[in-house]
């Protein structure tokens, strides 16, 4: 056995932190589908950020039948057979369908004594692992204490710890069309989506049902005051969200970072600066960013341009725009697989 598999000597820590695999309205008219799910957390960076381009969620998504979520907790806690060949779990499988057909990270986990150990992590396709091509030989091998990493795993199932849930936003504006349109998107990548014109006599458990409010630019102050201040009477807190344009995937974004309440340190891409024709983003671990540029032209149709995919090392980057992608009002948005982010463009 290679030195690259040896079982660590040292101890790894381990935890679990909320993570989301961003939904989006695809240019073809298609739907990426948002997901939420628990990500896992080795020495205190979540274990994805070690695989740069990788669009995938753990099996511990918070959108799955209890008792099948339970069976994955139990899964990784070896109370049942391994359920790939050599021992080999799941640890981050495709988002749209979980078919290991379309690829997945899995490792062996067995244990040692009381410890657990994660080794001989690996892209699969099917039912046979090849270290040899397909080995991530970056990562691991982790060693983790039997009495931490069950008591992480426990809570998810014990009342401890709950799962990020399902989202869902109240819709207000002027433009029913648009409105619809949002909400049909929504509701497309799996956030729940409701439109009313007036949210003040909404019955208090009903609005605890919402994790954010979308405003239309034709709501005024005075509306957007008696929505705050039904929920505030409800002691509900919710993020709001003032609708920068009426062109659906740009409001799905910032829909999507509204609802994102988790701490900075979970966050890949963390900061974004639109003006002087250029796109300012910081990351913060290698991965793969995509930009894009929307506008309003003079007839008020939306202009849609992709005008940046790529690997980002960790640090600050400066993305030059097409001067025609951001003529006029026009805004900009960048994603990673778990965080987007909407600036409108400088003047």
């Amino acid at each position: 056995m290679s030195a690259d598999y040896a079982t660590p000597a040292e101890y790894t820590t381990f935890g679990l932190a909320p993570a989301m695999r961003a939904g989006e309205v695809l240019a073809d008219g298609g739907y990426q589908v948002h997901r939420d799910f628990v990500d896992f957390v080795v020495d205190g960076r979540p274990l994805l950020f070690q695989l740069t381009d990788l669009d995938a969620v753990s099996p511990l998504a918070s959108d799955v039948p209890p008792a099948i979520f339970a069976a994955q907790v139990r899964s990784l806690l070896l109370e049942t057979d391994a359920p790939l060949e050599g021992g080999r779990y799941v640890i981050y499988g495709c988002p749209e369908c979980e078919d290991l057909a379309c690829g997945a990270v899995t490792a062996v986990i067995r244990r040692d004594g009381a410890d657990f150990v994660w080794r001989d992590f690996a892209w699969q396709t099917d039912e046979h692992a090849d270290l040899e091509r397909n080995g991530y030989h970056g990562i691991g091998p982790f060693r983790f204490a039997g009495a931490e990493y069950r008591a992480a795993l426990d809570s998810l199932v014990d009342g401890t710890e709950i799962p990020a849930g399902g989202r869902r936003v109240l819709l207000i504006g002027a433009r029913v069309a648009v409105l619809n349109r949002l909400a049909a998107a929504l509701r497309a990548i799996g956030i729940g989506a409701d439109i009313t014109g007036d949210a003040t006599h909404v019955p208090a458990d009903e609005l605890r049902g919402y994790g954010a409010v979308a405003f239309g630019r034709a709501v005024t102050e005075e509306e957007r005051a008696a929505v705050r201040a039904a929920f505030d009477r409800a002691g509900v807190e919710v993020a709001y969200v003032d609708g920068l344009a009426p062109i659906v995937p740009l409001l799905v974004a910032q829909i999507e970072h509204a609802l994102d309440r988790r701490p900075a340190e979970l966050h890949r891409l963390t900061r974004l600066v639109a003006a002087d024709g250029e796109a300012g983003i910081e990351v913060t671990s290698p991965c793969r960013v995509r930009v894009t540029a929307y506008r309003l032209d003079r007839l008020y149709r939306s202009r849609t341009q992709d005008v940046f995919d790529g690997v980002l090392e960790p640090g600050r980057h400066r993305i030059a725009l097409d001067a025609k992608a951001v003529k006029g009002e026009s805004f900009v948005v960048a994603r990673t697989t778990g965080s987007v982010l909407v600036e409108a463009m400088a003047r």
